[in-house]
């Protein structure tokens, strides 16, 4: 089987971080996700992955991430038969392959052309009312592309921190304003982590710069007028951490312990 040669740089290739965080968390006997998909997909690359930095304890990390989004967009699948789910900066992400919507929603995967046509070479064709967008998140144009006629649940792994502020505002002031209802799921540095970026071996490897850092997640319910908070997740009190290794678990409760560090990251929860 030939191999998938890796021209991404800078933000993009960190997208292959998260995929081998997945594949590592998929080969554990104590696996949060079981992400097949994900460990056929890096078997498939030709890319040396120790650039990642990713080790079993951030592997864990990242899979219980993905665990805590993909069960809030279940739920939100539960309560709407007939919705549209928005799959931002998805990059090798196989969240529509675990979650196997039903044929009554529609899914939208959108990332750069170039990672969408390495999604289409690497993963399976996800089946039901699928449509992969080739564009950055940030272009004005690409949400005409979907219907406006349903509820919409939008989701968004690892992207905040790469956009700046204005650029989130005004992502996020588009969704809530096209739709007639829905709820926005994504995960967050706070300005301490974004200070510590360098210290990310993902970040820094791949020549990557991290900008906006949310320390305050009650100051976006101003962007949109019915913005409302649901939850707010300290990646330290994220469920599951017990699957974490040993030397995880304990770096966790210290970093619990001290102000600062234990806003360092959260996932998010609005409705609108």
């Amino acid at each position: 089987m030939s191999r998938e040669k890796i021209t991404l740089s800078g933000a993009q290739e960190t997208l292959l971080a998260t995929l081998y965080g997945r594949a590592l968390d998929s080969r554990s006997p104590n696996s949060v996700l079981g992400d097949h998909e994900a460990a056929r997909a890096v078997d498939r690359i030709d890319y040396d992955f120790g650039r990642t930095g990713i080790s079993a304890t951030t592997a864990a990390g990242v899979a219980l991430r993905a665990h805590q989004l993909d069960g809030w967009t279940r739920e939100f699948l539960a309560e709407h038969e007939h919705a549209t789910v928005l799959h931002l900066a998805c990059g090798l992400d196989t969240r529509v392959h675990r979650l196997a919507p039903a044929p009554t929603v529609r899914w939208f995967d959108v990332d750069y052309p170039e990672v969408v046509d390495l999604r289409e070479r690497l993963l399976p064709p996800p089946g039901g009312d699928y449509h992969p967008i080739g564009t950055s998140v940030t272009d004005e144009a690409w949400l005409d592309q979907v219907p406006s006629d349903r509820p919409t649940v939008t989701v968004f792994e690892g992207l905040s921190m790469y956009l700046i502020k204005q650029d989130g505002r005004r992502l996020i002031e588009r969704i809530t304003g096209r739709f007639p209802s829905g709820q926005l799921l994504f995960d967050c540095y706070g300005t301490i982590g974004i200070r510590l970026q360098k210290l990310v071996p993902a970040v820094r490897n791949a020549g990557a710069t991290l900008h906006w850092g949310i320390d305050d997640p009650h100051e976006l319910e101003n962007w949109h007028q019915g913005l409302r908070l649901l939850d707010a997740i300290r990646s330290v009190d994220v469920p599951g951490l017990d699957k974490l290794p040993a030397s995880g678990r304990l770096g966790m409760r210290v970093m619990a312990h001290i102000p600062g560090l234990r806003d360092i990251g959260r996932i998010l929860r609005y409705r609108f």
